[in-house]
């Protein structure tokens, strides 16, 4: 992918805050932007204020019903039995919430999280590796509050970060800490590289893949259905900066290939109509082919706060 050269192509590291205050209690149904979140120095701790937040305020909506998984998680009515209290969610935010979870389904989710060079990119605040930092470690989070099974599998041009999928105690913060060391890397492999990943699976479960998907389309869907063919159920974010989707440059500017470092010099008024359609192509494409194989797609900008794609997330796993 190419970018337009400058100082701010590096992404903006995160700062330690001394204390953050619960999503749900800032912005109700909405909880903090990428931005915002960034300055966060702990993926687990981030990935708490946004599911807690998300939590608390999917309840207190009319989606009330939308997840099966927490359609018993609801505000403390007199009478109810204590033994179901969130003491943990009271503790944070002095509101009393009752949670009883589905029976153990034994279910597994792997987070595939694309560290190509090509997903350091950031047009503002928020790298799209940092974005699918924060998107994975949401995921993450939000599936060990049901007692499920959590790996991560990072890559470039190879597979360099597995952790297998547990459920044990103290497994997320293996899980959290391995992400957080995460940095963008080399070139991207990415249909070799989920062949692969379709073959380190030896249990089906859900496989949840962040990438900005730059690779040829018709190989990349062939090694979806891979991922399909050995029974995953599986979803797809990609995750794009929002310059990437508009080509929004006026003067001449030089772009630099992520993966190959190669310079081009290029007029904005002459590319950018051949490059939108290119792009539209592409994501049209993986859209359909996805669709085609029963696989989840959602489109994400590094702008857009988490709750489609966490919605998104619930949605498939309630169709399950």
């Amino acid at each position: 992918m190419w970018w337009k050269k400058d100082k701010s192509d590096e992404a903006s590291k995160p700062v330690t805050v001394a204390q953050t205050t619960p999503a749900s209690a800032t912005t109700g149904t909405r909880f903090l932007a990428p931005e915002v979140l960034a300055r966060i120095n702990s993926l687990e701790l981030l990935a708490r204020t946004v599911v807690e937040g998300f939590i608390a305020g999917l309840h207190r909506s009319p989606f009330t019903g939308f997840s099966t998984e927490f359609a018993e998680y609801r505000q403390y009515m007199p009478g109810d039995d204590l033994r179901y209290l969130d003491w943990k969610l009271l503790g944070r935010t002095d509101r009393y919430y009752i949670k009883k979870y589905r029976a153990d389904t034994n279910s597994q989710l792997h987070v595939v999280l694309d560290a190509s060079a090509s997903m350091r990119y950031a047009s503002g605040a928020v790298s799209k590796l940092q974005y699918a930092q924060f998107l994975g470690a949401s995921l993450a989070y939000l599936i060990n509050r049901q007692q499920d099974a959590v790996g991560l599998i990072a890559f470039d041009e190879k597979v360099h970060t597995h952790v297998p999928a547990l459920a044990r105690t103290g497994h997320m913060r293996t899980v959290f800490g391995r992400m957080e060391q995460i940095q963008p890397g080399n070139e991207t492999a990415l249909s070799a590289v989920l062949h692969e990943v379709a073959e380190r699976i030896t249990r089906r479960g859900m496989i949840v893949l962040i990438s900005d998907l730059y690779d040829e389309p018709e190989p990349l869907i062939k090694a979806l259905q891979h991922l399909r063919f050995k029974g995953n159920d599986v979803i797809v974010f990609q995750v794009l900066d929002k310059n990437e989707l508009e080509f929004d440059f006026t003067e001449p500017v030089l772009l630099e290939d992520a993966e190959t470092t190669e310079q081009l010099h290029v007029l904005p008024d002459v590319l950018a109509e051949g490059y939108r359609q290119k792009i539209n192509e592409h994501v049209t494409r993986m859209k359909e082919g996805c669709a085609a194989n029963k696989i989840d797609y959602e489109l994400l900008t590094t702008d857009q706060p988490l709750d489609h794609a966490l919605f998104a997330f619930l949605a498939k796993r309630a169709r399950m």
